[in-house]
């Protein structure tokens, strides 16, 4: 008999998504409400992110959230404006949250300095404590994600978005959303079990096609086509809902294969139209939705909130492209050209 395939580093990362979540919850609530409580008191007039790849993907998901539950304005600062072009930001009166799993890339340490410096509280989201976007904070939440061996980051990415949501949650003092937040353990572990085969039996050769959220989902429309690229060599493109038909849609033909991730939220009737427009072209559009819509509906997990919902719907996607990868012959571990820490300026 054949020996049994050893499952791959993300696989496991993948796999230890749900416990990463209970223990950043359990043992890191206490940095969380600090962070909250200074923010609370500090009264910003806005928020400002430094971050690259995946973590720039959850600072996405943050500004969206941030935006919804605070009505706090957030700008993800471009880093290179601090490290590489010098110019002074004026970051009084606001805040600044760096996330980076490895704390290392001197482009984001650059915009916590020249927060720090203004007086600014910096909050730094990372899985290294110990590492120089730490020591340029105010702040440091450590994401207890554990190592993550395989270059395409997974735990890293969700317990970022966690941590933050959590933040912000705290600062609310909104008690539904730390309840949904609360729960979040058992729903991601729900939400590991689920891969859509059916969907991996229709992109098993696809080198193209496009993926769709709008609101904070949009953030995981980024990640998914990020993922596509890293993992399965599929060129990707993600856009919001309400972006696609304005142009990209002149690609869309005959049986082109699109993604569509959609939150219980109130953008999920405006995406729904969308995808019903996009299946009447002839697209194969597959929807990981809370909503009905004429596309081929995959398996999602709910999180009772609309927030906590995105989380969710990328832990599925996570098992799904992880397979994908192995499906086209690929070791999802070691993409191409790529390394697991790339230290921009």
């Amino acid at each position: 008999m054949p020996e049994p395939t050893k499952p791959s580093y993300m696989c496991r990362e993948i796999d230890e998504i749900a416990a990463g979540a209970e223990r950043l919850l359990n043992s890191g609530r206490g940095v969380i409400m600090a962070a909250a409580d200074t923010l609370r008191a500090a009264e910003p007039r806005f928020l400002v992110t430094a971050a690259r790849g995946s973590s720039d993907h959850a600072a996405t998901y943050l500004k969206y959230a941030c935006e919804l539950t605070l009505g706090l304005p957030v700008a993800s600062i471009g880093p290179s404006v601090c490290s590489v072009y010098g110019a002074p930001l004026n970051l009084k009166a606001g805040a600044a949250i760096g996330i980076s799993q490895s704390g290392k890339s001197p482009d984001i340490v650059s915009v916590a300095v020249a927060a720090t410096s203004q007086g600014v509280p910096a909050i730094a989201i990372t899985n290294a404590p110990q590492s120089p976007l730490a020591d340029a904070s105010t702040t440091v939440i450590d994401i207890l994600a554990g190592p993550e061996q395989s270059v395409a980051a997974t735990k890293s990415f969700v317990l970022s978005a966690v941590a933050g949501l959590a933040v912000l949650a705290h600062w609310k003092r909104d008690q539904d959303l730390i309840n949904a937040i609360d729960a979040l353990p058992a729903r991601l572990d729900a939400a590991v079990q689920i891969d859509w085969p059916e969907l991996r039996a229709v992109l098993a050769g696809a080198d193209s096609l496009f993926v769709l959220g709008r609101g904070p989902v949009f953030a995981m429309a980024n990640e998914a086509a990020l993922k596509f690229k890293e993992t399965c060599r599929i060129h990707a493109e993600s856009y919001s809902s309400a972006e696609v038909l304005h142009g990209p849609v002149s690609i869309v033909g005959e049986a082109y294969p699109v993604l569509a991730f959609s939150a219980d939220d109130a953008a999920a009737a405006h995406v729904s139209a969308v995808v019903d427009r996009l299946v009447d072209k002839g697209a194969v559009v597959f929807a990981a939705a809370h909503a009905d819509t004429q596309a081929r509906a995959l398996e999602v997990v709910a999180t009772n909130h609309p927030l906590t919902d995105p989380l969710a719907l990328i832990v599925s996607f996570y098992a799904f492209i992880e397979r994908l990868a192995r499906d086209r012959g690929l070791d999802p571990d070691r993409p191409r050209n790529l390394n697991k820490v790339t230290e921009t300026v």
